[in-house]
């Protein structure tokens, strides 16, 4: 017998084994009623919702069934670039489904786009925070930048997924650029083929950090032609010399993917062999070990969410190849959240290739070190009542994204048109000047500089400047 859960996925139907994967179920097959009004309500205020992936099933089920097209599901970058699409299209305001950086990233992106008319609407009250995020908002986090603004030529990468105070100052402090989970090695790359003087400093999260270093070992391994095929400008030499160079912070990291250590994997390596692997950049060393096996085998992928998507579905068109009937079993190395995404855009994919003999089973792996939400102690370890966990396995699944709830989301759209009543679901404003300039200012360039460099292929020349003086 399986010991985790899994949700197979058909053409027209969902068969979960498991009371996590049927509660998951459950959620994607809302009340219609609930959809209906949900989209009149977006429709008749003209708003657009950006959400996560790592949003609760419930809140996704309805939202992928909402008619609306002001409605987008991504990672945290795309939620802000189409929260300009939206804006461009004429919504009059926009709701954030996610933790609070993704809210205050969306609003400096808006603001860059010229958009500063737009609103942004958090959901909660509350501060919903992120362990990650906070990770880099404390006097370790400071120390090691101090370290990094004392070596020669520092570039600190930071992971997006940090507040604009945090960016801010820490680009104050050493040059920034921020990078995603899908970008992180290639910015890497990048800097350092156009400067190889480059110290790189990443930060804040540890598992990425190590997986980073893991994999410019693995680099530095691989002929130079093999290299080329990675990044034109770099060799086996020059690999060699970036990771004397790179540097990570080695205290921070994401509560969910610390769910992903040796227990679970030992497990996953003795029950599930023939499966498909995929793991998230942020997975501890022992899920992200396991995924390079499989992307080596060609049977897995390490990367970002929409990696492990994209990954999903490219596979479940592989196999609607052969005409045979098959199961295509992946284990998901990510937040469980990332089901709903998957459950619509396989489903999708199947049906229009006409296959209702091919499935696709996501294997929800496990641990029993789960994080409950409390209202009255915030974050305590134990069993999420009501969310398909048990005592013998949690789930992956994020305390703080579910903060934000379908109820909480009714009550905000509802309230659109009164801006003194939602002033306090705004993203969080920082009054406080650095070097004559705003937090939102400061803390946004870093975000600008990796904008260029996803548009140009290069470090842009502001920046290069600020790392190296000298080098103009």
């Amino acid at each position: 017998m399986h010991p985790f859960p899994s949700l197979r996925i058909e053409a027209h139907a969902l068969v979960p084994q498991g009371s996590f994967a049927e509660s998951q179920a459950h959620f994607l097959n809302p009340e219609h009623q609930t959809v209906v009004d949900l989209n009149t309500l977006l429709s008749a205020n003209n708003i657009g919702v950006v959400a996560h992936f790592y949003m609760d099933a419930e809140l996704q089920g309805v939202l992928s069934r909402c008619q609306w097209p002001h409605i987008y599901v991504a990672d945290s970058l795309l939620m802000a670039d189409h929260a300009v699409k939206m804006a461009e299209a004429g919504v009059s305001s926009i709701v954030v489904l996610g933790v609070d950086f993704m809210s205050e990233n969306v609003r400096a992106v808006l603001d860059a786009a010229g958009h500063t008319e737009v609103p942004v609407y958090r959901v909660s009250e509350r501060e919903i925070g992120c362990s990650l995020a906070e990770s880099a908002e404390t006097l370790a986090y400071a120390a090691w930048l101090e370290q990094a603004r004392q070596s020669k030529n520092p570039l600190h990468v930071i992971y997006i997924n940090t507040s604009l105070k945090v960016k801010a100052h820490a680009h104050k402090a050493v040059p920034t650029i921020t990078c995603t989970s899908s970008n992180v090695i290639q910015t890497i790359l990048q800097a350092t083929a156009q400067d190889p003087t480059i110290g790189i400093w990443y930060g804040p999260d540890t598992y990425m950090g190590h997986n980073l270093k893991v994999m410019l070992e693995q680099y530095s391994k691989l002929s130079d032609s093999q290299i080329s095929a990675i990044h034109p400008q770099h060799t086996q030499a020059s690999i060699k010399r970036l990771l004397r160079q790179f540097q990570y912070f080695k205290q921070g990291n994401c509560v969910v993917h610390h769910m992903f250590g040796a227990d679970v994997v030992a497990q996953v390596r003795r029950h599930y062999p023939d499966a498909f692997h995929t793991a998230h950049l942020e997975v501890p060393g022992e899920m992200f070990e396991l995924a390079v096996e499989a992307q080596r085998a060609g049977r897995g992928v390490i990367g970002s969410t929409s990696n492990i998507l994209n990954f999903i579905l490219s596979q479940t068109e592989i196999a609607a190849q052969n005409p045979e009937s098959a199961t295509v079993s992946v284990v998901l190395g990510t937040e469980a959240g990332m089901i709903t995404a998957i459950v619509r855009q396989v489903q999708a994919k199947l049906q229009a290739l006409g296959r209702n003999d091919i499935a696709v089973e996501i294997i929800f792996p496990v641990s029993s070190e789960a994080v409950a939400q409390e209202d009255s102690f915030g974050i305590i370890p134990g069993v999420a009542g009501g969310e398909g966990c048990s005592t013998a396995g949690g789930c992956a699944s994020c305390p703080y994204m579910k903060m934000n709830t379908l109820e909480a989301l009714f009550d905000v759209v509802e309230q659109s048109g009164n801006a003194n009543e939602l002033s306090s679901f705004e993203p969080k404003k920082y009054h406080t000047q650095l070097d004559g300039r705003s937090i939102a200012s400061m803390g946004g360039e870093p975000i600008l500089f990796m904008r260029h460099f996803q548009r140009t292929g290069k470090m842009s020349d502001s920046l290069m400047a600020m790392v190296n003086p000298s080098a103009l």
